[in-house]
């Protein structure tokens, strides 16, 4: 049983002998330029065939002048390639000389037809109006394919350059990425350059996402004029990033240079060769610009540890800032001094949420920190807290202020410390006293849960 095939040509329709016996069915095809599948400039007859069980197949009436443009039928229509005896197939009003076979394989998912590629290659070969085929990607990636089979560089070119210059849905870039391999590296490097990060080494270690995700937060803490909204983008993208080791990173460099940069500035401020040097007037102006760039990269600081917090992944924050025993002091000189009221009022109410976020994310299991790192933490800003009591005026009975509440949080840490710890501690708080009693049930509290462990027997090894 014979194969059903099918050909185009020009605009006639019939059926034409062909020297194996079988009929070949010729079917009107669209107009086409450049002596595409016209039988009477024709001297190429190809027969596109379907790799396949039931092979379907088209005829094309070619010029093998223009079939040359193509490195693969160059060498195939070349004298070293004919073999001798292979007659030519009738064709109305002209003469073939070669009589040629191409075999397709068939992609099940392509959304058109199985010749289609090939056909819109071949009519490319002979018109060159690329600009005029290309006209998706789609397109392109469909005729890839069967230029870089067929060695069409001028095609291969023209649909990469396409590519380049257009955007991609997701399914599409897919499609480019599969591609990429087949084409030469000077072919693809447009592409890859576009969809894949390039090998750099780098002395800070950062992949290129994570330095995408450092220059973003760089510009919402720093640089970019709409803060707030690019602020809550960011922050989208840093919940949604798939990799939280990379998310981790990125914000613990962060924090660490936001911090330093606060330390640099509070320790320029508070420094006593910086304030007795100088002219007064000269010495104010110095001491405003610090202070002021203090508070701005306090606001930086609390706005990350809000996303690391969130995020959890402050474990590198809460023990960071369980070691500034240098910054609480600068604090508290500076607090000490009125002048910070008229110059930086925010910065109090900025350090102490910071720090109550990060001692909150302790107490609730957000961020577990070891005991070392939850003594030092209440030991090391216990201080800084005191002296902020004493600036700011009792909230009404009833109301908590951002005081009181870092207040209950660090007496719920030195509840989670050995005794002997929590002894220390404890007798520092004693400031968290008021007039009222009834105002600082939260001291009783702690106090009371100390001596009721403290009056349990000694243990022995046995338990009570």
């Amino acid at each position: 049983m014979s194969s059903r095939k099918r050909k185009r040509v020009g605009s006639s329709s019939g059926h034409l002998p062909c020297p194996d016996g079988t009929l070949t069915e010729v079917l009107p095809s669209a107009a086409s330029g450049g002596g595409f599948d016209d039988p009477a400039a024709a001297d190429v007859l190809l027969r596109l065939e379907l790799d396949d069980p039931d092979p379907l197949s088209i005829d094309l009436h070619l010029c093998s002048a223009a079939l040359r443009r193509s490195r693969y039928f160059a060498a195939l229509l070349s004298d070293r390639w004919q073999r001798p005896g292979r007659g030519p197939c009738p064709s109305p009003g002209g003469a073939i000389s070669h009589r040629l076979t191409l075999k397709v394989v068939a992609c099940p998912g392509r959304p058109r037809g199985p010749f289609d590629a090939h056909v819109a290659v071949l009519r490319l070969l002979h018109t060159l109006d690329f600009s005029g085929a290309i006209g998706s990607v789609s397109d392109a990636l469909e005729m890839i394919p069967v230029a870089s089979e067929l060695l069409f560089d001028d095609c291969i070119r023209a649909c990469v350059r396409f590519l380049e210059a257009v955007p991609w849905t997701e399914e599409e870039e897919d499609g480019v990425l599969n591609l990429i391999p087949f084409l030469r590296r000077e072919e693809s490097q447009d592409l890859v350059a576009r969809v894949l990060p390039v090998m750099v080494e780098k002395g800070d270690g950062k992949s290129v996402p994570e330095e995408m995700l450092h220059g973003l937060i760089d510009s919402a803490t720093r640089s970019h004029p709409n803060v707030a909204t690019i602020k809550a983008f960011v922050a989208k993208l840093l919940r949604d990033y798939p990799s939280r080791d990379s998310v981790r990173r990125v914000l613990d460099q962060a924090f660490l240079t936001s911090m330093e940069t606060v330390k640099d500035y509070l320790g320029k401020y508070a420094s006593p060769d910086f304030r007795v040097a100088g002219d007064n007037d000269e010495r104010e102006a110095m001491q405003r610009l610090n202070l002021h760039a203090a508070v701005v990269n306090a606001k930086h600081l609390h706005w990350l540890v809000e996303r690391m917090i969130e995020l959890r992944v402050a474990d590198t924050a809460v023990a960071e800032w369980s070691e500034q025993a240098a910054l609480a002091a600068d604090l508290q000189k500076t607090f000490r001094d009125d002048a910070w009221k008229n110059i930086a009022p925010g910065l109090l109410s900025l350090v102490i949420k910071s720090t109550f976020r990060l001692a909150n994310a302790v107490v609730s299991g957000t961020t577990v920190a070891p005991r070392q790192v939850r003594m030092k933490l209440v030991r090391g800003w216990l201080p800084v807290l005191n002296v902020c009591r004493d600036i700011v005026s009792p909230m009404p009975t009833g109301q908590k202020s951002v005081i009181q509440e870092l207040e209950e949080t660090f007496l719920s840490i030195i509840s989670t410390l050995p005794m002997s710890d929590s002894q220390e501690l404890l007798q520092q708080c004693l400031s968290f006293s008021t007039r009222n009693i009834d105002d600082c049930p939260h001291l009783i509290l702690a106090f009371k849960t100390w001596f009721r462990r403290a009056n349990r027997p000694p243990y022995d090894g046995v338990c009570p």
